[in-house]
């Protein structure tokens, strides 16, 4: 049978959603599925081409609703996981019992786990590890911003390579090893390993000049790195660089979108009152409410110039609370 598993791509918490499911699928459907990997990226515009669903099953992961007929799992956890009214309800009346959502759950590896264990009598001996560092990583749970920035555990190293990597299909074809390796063993892989030392270079040359443009006014963080060509950047460095920074806002450019990546800080005492994912569904984005993000045309980056600057003066009246 065939099986495709739609997942957030380039997100360690998507790839590891997929392989959990892919895992719990196997060990509680079909050991001998056929199951096929397929990343699914936010941008402006439609996101689910219309000849996606093309398998026996299909399934989407750690990302956004879909209404489709043809979509038979569904895993999320995010806030905004529903691009329509419409789409929220089409869910509350699904009575399938294979689509889920819990937005109380840090990631959704977990909330997979959990109702694969729960609902379904999954076992899934030797993924422990996994489920620990995706619920970490995608929860923004580090004890400290060291660990979340210097990346000495083999799971920040795969983290670093599945955000950092541009190759079309490098994180589906990863996901079988997620499925049957340790994370040491995966970091080890010469396709990680090499990766690795390259984006690490590039993530210390993104902690000097975050470090260079950053601006800290009134608890809020703005920088903007859009003439770099790249969205790619750890998003806990500012906090790592500028630990008096309650909220964070970056402007970011590549070929496929202009981004604000809007965030709070996980280790300042600050109260943060604002709920991230609503201020950035107003502008067409979401997430969750400690961290989110809006993805507009890569052509349309005036426009993502002037949302960034209404969030950070939003974002400056909470933080001065």
């Amino acid at each position: 049978m065939g099986v495709r598993v739609c997942f957030h791509d380039q997100c360690f918490d998507g790839a590891c959603s997929a392989a959990v499911f892919a895992r719990f699928y196997c060990e509680c459907f079909n050991p001998a599925a056929d199951l096929r990997y397929h990343g699914l990226t936010h941008r402006a515009g439609q996101l689910f081409e219309s000849d996606i669903f093309d398998s026996e099953e299909n399934v989407i992961v750690d990302f956004k609703y879909s209404s489709s007929d043809r979509l038979t799992w569904w895993f999320d956890h995010h806030q905004s996981a529903f691009l329509t009214e419409a789409d929220a309800e089409h869910f509350r009346n699904d009575r399938s019992g294979k689509k889920f959502y819990d937005p109380d759950f840090k990631s959704c590896t977990k909330l997979i786990a959990h109702i694969a264990t729960q609902q379904f009598g999954f076992r899934g001996p030797n993924l422990g590890e996994l489920i620990h560092w995706a619920d970490i990583i995608d929860g923004a749970q580090y004890p400290d911003p060291q660990t979340a920035v210097e990346m000495k555990h083999p799971a920040m190293q795969i983290a670093l390579v599945i955000e950092g990597t541009r190759t079309k299909g490098f994180v589906a074809d990863l996901i079988p090893h997620l499925t049957s390796k340790t994370l040491g063993e995966i970091a080890a892989l010469p396709v990680i390993a090499n990766a690795f030392k390259v984006l690490y270079a590039h993530h210390l040359s993104s902690v000097d000049l975050i470090g260079s443009r950053a601006q800290l006014g009134e608890g809020v963080l703005f920088f903007d790195l859009s003439d770099q060509d790249s969205e790619g950047f750890n998003k806990f460095i500012p906090y790592y660089l500028f630990p008096a920074a309650v909220y964070s806002v970056a402007l970011s450019h590549s070929r496929e979108r202009t981004k604000i990546a809007v965030g709070s800080n996980p280790w300042n005492p600050t109260p943060k009152s604002a709920n991230l994912a609503s201020i950035c569904e107003r502008f067409g984005g979401g997430g969750h409410a400690k961290v989110a993000a809006i993805s507009l045309p890569p052509d349309d980056l005036e426009t993502g110039r002037n949302v960034a600057r209404q969030i950070v003066e939003e974002l400056r009246g909470y933080a001065g609370r």
